[in-house]
């Protein structure tokens, strides 16, 4: 009972018998007066690290599992989500940059009240060389941290920074903008701190004129990498903005096949159409409106026959958008022999194709059916005699339930919008799956 006592005994002591006094003390030291306090009420042997949560009424602790998942799904997040490069800031190109932290740095006055001549001017020079270094360095640190890390990005994202800058050129240029950054501050603190030793208001201009000469030089000899990553942000704000949610449709096929003129005549999307390979130079991507629902249509860059390693950036390109967006197929075959690629290797590279991504749900078209004769198509490094009969097959009809059409004689169009519409509306039903799929997953974890 003496615990009790003695702290029942604290609680009526009056407020002001609590005051401490500091009187006859040395500095730092307090006495609280009368103040009996038993030890064990004191004592701790670990901290509370559990957390709760309220459940009918009750605090029940909040299991391990389900606060990793929130941690997993923070860190993820990122990951799970495209539209990065629409959050890009504004960069301004390092001349102007420059002179705006110049006009800015020469307008700062030295602090009031300074009566001694020497000692104000060397107070103005400090202050105008540090006021310069910050307004340089800060729109620098700001690129920095804005700019996305890589590695967080949505994975069609890294590749469209890899195949559309270079790989490795993103991280370059922001690393140099560190570094610049770095340099300026060194060069402007040493500076400042030159300057507020000066021992004459002489002395104290000539270090300012000096060191607001030398910070610009630097920046002049090396801020060009601002304007680099200016051009790398107007570039990836240009991609075309891919929602995961909306279904997509994907229209893949070798080059000059008709993906264009498809794409022009099923969306919104405007590409160029010219009669020679690799017209589309990057991911064009367009919109329908089928029975009140909202489709995206991607139009990609040709297929040709060759391994991975031999493929251009241009090829990569559609392989990054069948390898990491939920898009539905809509793959187009040109038999004519017009498009310039035989149809023996368009052959080979649909086979490859539909063995890749098989999960994709997928429609073929056999476009320019107009030109398309009795006879198969043959080029003079094929031999048709050597063909097996389902190639033989193929030079013919395509594959099968493939639909034919003509963006000229308008044959097969209303067909292709009927069946392309049907294939979204599936896959719209497969992304709604996946994601119920998702939660379900989500929850029980």
């Amino acid at each position: 009972m003496s615990g009790t006592s003695n702290l029942l005994q604290l609680w009526q002591i009056p407020y002001t018998s609590l005051l401490f006094r500091r009187s006859k003390l040395p500095k730092g030291l307090y006495l609280m007066p009368k103040l009996a306090v038993n030890p064990t009420l004191c004592s701790c042997k670990h901290m509370q690290t559990t957390t709760y949560e309220v459940v009918q009424g009750s605090y029940v602790p909040t299991s391990d599992a389900k606060q990793q998942n929130s941690i997993k799904k923070e860190s993820s997040a990122g990951v799970n989500n495209v539209g990065a490069f629409q959050k890009l800031p504004m960069v301004m190109p390092y001349v102007d940059i420059l002179y705006s932290a110049l006009r800015k740095a020469k307008r700062v006055g030295p602090t009031k009240g300074i009566a001694n001549v020497a000692k104000r001017e060397r107070n103005r020079g400090a202050k105008q060389l540090d006021a310069l270094m910050k307004e340089l360095a800060v729109p620098l640190r700001t690129y920095k941290q804005d700019f996305p890390n890589k590695k967080h990005l949505h994975p069609y994202e890294r590749s469209l920074i890899e195949l559309t800058l270079g790989d490795g050129n993103y991280e370059e240029v922001l690393g140099k903008v560190e570094a610049l950054r770095k340099k300026v501050v060194s060069v402007g603190k040493e500076h400042a701190a030159i300057c507020a030793k000066s021992v004459s208001k002489r002395e104290a201009e000539e270090r300012l004129i000096e060191g607001m000469k030398k910070i610009e030089e630097i920046f002049h000899q090396d801020g060009k990498v601002v304007d680099e990553l200016l051009n790398i942000a107007k570039t990836l704000r240009a991609m075309p903005v891919v929602d995961l949610e909306t279904p997509t449709l994907c229209l893949v096929g070798a080059p000059n096949v008709g993906k264009s003129s498809l794409v022009r005549l099923l969306s919104t999307g405007k590409p160029e159409i010219c009669n020679y390979p690799f017209t589309t130079r990057g991911i064009l991507m367009g919109h329908i409106t089928l029975s009140y629902q909202n489709f995206q249509v991607t139009d990609t860059p040709g297929l040709l026959r060759r391994d991975d390693e031999e493929r251009n950036n241009l090829e990569k390109l559609t392989l990054a958008v069948l390898s990491h967006l939920p898009t539905a197929v809509l793959y187009v075959h040109d038999l004519s022999g017009e498009c310039g690629t035989s149809p023996s290797d368009q052959y080979l590279i649909y086979k490859e194709m539909k063995e890749r991504f098989p999960d994709h749900l997928w429609l073929d078209v056999v476009s320019k059916c107009d030109l398309l004769q009795e006879s198969p198509v043959f080029f003079i490094t094929e031999d048709g005699k050597n063909d097996d009969p389902e190639l033989a097959k193929y030079r013919k009809m395509g594959p099968d339930g493939a639909i034919r059409v003509s963006v000229k004689n308008e044959v097969g169009l209303g067909e292709l919008k009927s069946r392309v519409h049907e294939l979204l509306v599936s896959q719209s039903a497969m992304i709604q799956n996946q994601d119920s799929n998702e939660e379900i997953l989500e929850s029980s974890s």
